[in-house]
């Protein structure tokens, strides 16, 4: 571990070194961040996984820090021309772009016009030029003329090539010209002639120009998506004069003959290699920062999506709608096996429709179905629609599920796995109705960036989009947990110190010995070694097994301390769970050692009080506004129940049960001022809204949430809604009906 890179990670984060230091540590060992985030907090200080993944993160960048500076260093010394100064400055520098500007004169390049010059013996004569003497520079040119440099003005002219090279290398001035663009340049755009009509979703930026330091990561990355699609040409750029002022600040020292001659090559320099240089730099710049807000913004929402309220285990039915091929309609059981699949037509106006209801009341009651999954899609509405009205004699709730990514796994390799007999349509509708059992468990099969909660998602660093989504998946299935003896191996991959390899050696122990009792038995599979069970252990549930503590995330290697503390207060551990009395009277400093800390031993008792409860929300139910099924139906004015399907950073986007979800700006997303409308709303998250615009031939919904705002809580809010086997708590929705009958009887 290189004690600069802790150093550096501790005050990047405000974090002791001693808590960079060991974080390192652990992670070098081996150990995966939700696993140090949730078991080592003595060690790291309780750093959550936020800061746990910036200090990996940070780890590595100043690893390739290290690595290029080594490059540098070598390359130059090999060339003979390092000195003790440069050295120095290369060792002191932590910045790549410092570094790359101290190279640059010493990196290899394809032949350059200074070069020409060189070769042709100019460099003398820019020498002399340099030093902006008094004298007639003309005259000393004429000196200069032989074989391979025809005149004085040729010969001035490579001269100023050799400065404007010069100008060009120099670390001091592209350190200030590098902070002019950042503060001060402009990313502007205009429409290429003749692109109007093609590129008209883009046209808010065929004359477009705002601060660089302050445009919105969505209008960057809009701007190089019409640039790759030939539409717009974009420009980076500060003030000319104010940049040319900078390089004759530095290096135009008087007002002569040679002075003038500088003052020519330092224009050249500018506009030939400095200014298209760093503008490349800005627009990585910029590229990188629109590419790293808009991966945050997919990857909140992505956990928001993944960490969605459950049903829970309970037998489905899940509907795929559709007009013209029907319903792809499967039954599931309460693990997500499939027991029937069939086409019905309940949309159909005649002897189908009769028999749709039939095969659904059959089936409700011949595999015990206790809810319906309808897919949001084409004719969705009607499809829940047709199956609310149908009486089963019992309790069936119906929920709409969104089936964005659905077609993605029903065509993937997972899907031809699970149904190699099976064909596309019925994959699909599996896996909706499996995302009503076990959201998390589902789309952990589907690649995130299909799920369709992104921004952006196709022009951002894929590899870092990637890797940012990757730990969410990780995070989210680590925090939930997972049931050792139910998980697929899909699931079960994502587990800390698993992997896919394990996961599928897990899986296969499982169907030659059947259920895993212990936890203890983990280490029996092919493959998994201490170190593998020590990251894993924890995060695996195993319901109704050997040992109670086995379905809890108290880890193994804490269990002597919970006996400790059982025998202490004279009871079973299974006793210790129960009571809460017991618990209460538990004296935490009387177990800390110097393995156990307090941090460890309170998360342990609270644990105790509620193990292997799930920390998702509950499901509720939610009915969109009755009438409402189309952009026709909706006019300025209403007042709806939507659900979040995508937050942005210039807003987030509801459906309102229409087929095209509206988009509430941020700044209508709230009556106060708010800069992330994460502040203001969660993905999948019930809302009140009113409608501002409807623009049918753009298929535009506009929406606004002042003096709709939802109270506060996870996904909870103004809800028109019901828990499930609870009483509802607000108005009947019949109250609202009527409201909304009179609105679209005022706008008619």
């Amino acid at each position: 571990m290189n004690p600069k890179h802790v150093a550096l990670i501790s005050a990047e984060l405000n974090i002791s070194m001693k808590q960079a230091e060991n974080t390192m540590s652990l992670l070098a060992e081996g150990s995966t961040v939700p696993f140090i985030s949730r078991y080592r907090k003595e060690q790291t200080g309780s750093l959550d996984e936020v800061q746990i993944g910036k200090v990996e993160d940070l780890g590595k960048r100043y690893q390739e820090v290290d690595d290029r500076r080594a490059f540098i260093i070598k390359t130059i010394t090999e060339q003979g021309k390092m000195t003790d100064e440069l050295l120095g400055k290369l060792e002191a520098s932590w910045v790549l772009t410092e570094l790359e500007d101290m190279y640059l004169p010493y990196k290899p390049k394809r032949k350059t016009r200074a070069m020409a010059a060189i070769e042709k013996g100019l460099e003398p004569l820019a020498d002399l030029i340099m030093a902006q003497e008094a004298g007639e520079i003309d005259e000393t040119a004429k000196t200069y003329i032989n074989e391979q440099v025809a005149s004085a003005d040729e010969a001035l002219k490579g001269a100023r090539d050799i400065i404007a090279e010069r100008i060009n290398e120099n670390a001091e001035l592209r350190d200030k010209l590098r902070k002019l663009f950042t503060h001060t340049a402009k990313f502007s755009s205009k429409v290429i002639e003749g692109k109007e009509a093609e590129g008209v979703k883009y046209k808010d930026y065929f004359e477009f120009s705002e601060e660089l330091h302050t445009i919105p990561s969505h209008r960057v990355l809009a701007i190089l998506r019409a640039e790759a699609e030939g539409i717009l040409f974009g420009n980076i750029s500060p003030d000319e004069e104010e940049a040319q002022g900078i390089i004759n600040k530095q290096f135009v020292t008087g007002n002569g003959p040679a002075s003038q001659q500088v003052e020519k090559a330092a224009a050249d320099a500018y506009k030939r290699l400095l200014r298209p240089s760093l503008e490349n730099e800005s627009r990585a710049a910029a590229k990188e920062k629109a590419d790293t807000e808009a991966i945050e913004v997919f990857a909140e929402n992505l956990r928001q999506l993944l960490l969605a309220a459950p049903l829970g285990p309970k037998a489905v039915i899940a509907v795929d709608p559709g007009y013209r091929t029907g319903c792809k309609t499967v039954a599931l059981d309460n693990q997500g096996n499939m027991l029937a699949h069939d086409v019905i037509f309940p949309l159909e106006k005649n002897y189908k429709a009769q028999d749709a209801e039939h095969l659904l009341r059959n089936w409700v009651n011949k595999y015990e179905i206790q809810a319906i999954a309808v897919g949001n899609g084409t004719a969705g509405r009607e499809t829940e629609d047709f199956i609310k009205k149908i009486d089963f004699g019992k309790k069936v709730n119906v929920f709409m599920v969104n089936e964005s990514g659905a077609s993605v796994y029903s065509a993937s390799e997972v899907a031809r796995e699970e149904f190699p007999n099976e064909d596309v349509t019925v994959r699909g509708s599996v896996s909706i109705g499996r995302r009503l059992i076990d959201p998390l468990a589902e789309l952990v099969k589907i690649d995130p960036k299909a799920i369709g909660v992104g921004q952006y998602q196709h022009d951002v660093n894929q590899s870092h989009l990637k890797q940012s989504l990757d730990r969410v998946v990780v995070s989210c299935v680590n925090n939930v947990g997972v049931n050792l003896n139910t998980a697929s191996k899909h699931l079960l991959a994502y587990v800390s110190g698993l992997g896919p390899s394990l996961a599928e050696n897990i899986v296969k122990y499982r169907k030659e010995n059947g259920a895993f009792k212990n936890r203890q038995e983990l280490k029996k599979v092919t493959r998994l070694g201490e170190k593998a069970f020590e990251q894993c252990a924890g995060f695996l549930r195993i319901e109704n097994g050997d040992n109670p503590l086995d379905n809890s995330a108290v880890h193994p290697e804490r269990y002597p301390v919970v006996e400790a503390i059982a025998a202490g207060q004279k009871c079973t551990v299974s006793e210790l769970i129960g009571r809460n009395e017991l618990r209460k009277q538990v004296n935490i400093k009387e177990y800390i050692s110097e393995e156990v800390g307090q941090l460890t031993l309170e998360d342990i008792l609270k644990e105790l009080a509620k193990p292997s409860r799930d920390p998702r929300d509950e499901i509720a139910i939610f009915e969109y506004a009755e009438g409402i099924k189309t952009m026709e139906d909706v006019h300025p004015g209403m007042t709806l129940p939507g659900v979040v399907t995508n937050i942005t950073a210039f807003g987030a986007f509801v459906d309102i049960g229409v087929k095209q979800d509206g988009l509430v700006h941020i700044s209508h997303l709230s009556n106060k001022f708010i800069s992330n409308p994460n502040e203001a709303v969660k993905l999948n998250q019930k809302v009140t809204v009113t409608v501002l615009e409807v623009d049918i031939a753009r298929k535009r919904i506009s929406l606004s949430m002042k003096d709709n705002e939802p109270n506060n809580g996870g996904g909870g809010g103004q809800r028109r809604e019901r828990r499930e086997n609870k009483p509802a708590k607000e108005a009947p929705l019949n109250d609202f009906q009527a409201k909304l009958q009179a609105l679209k009887s005022k706008f008619k």
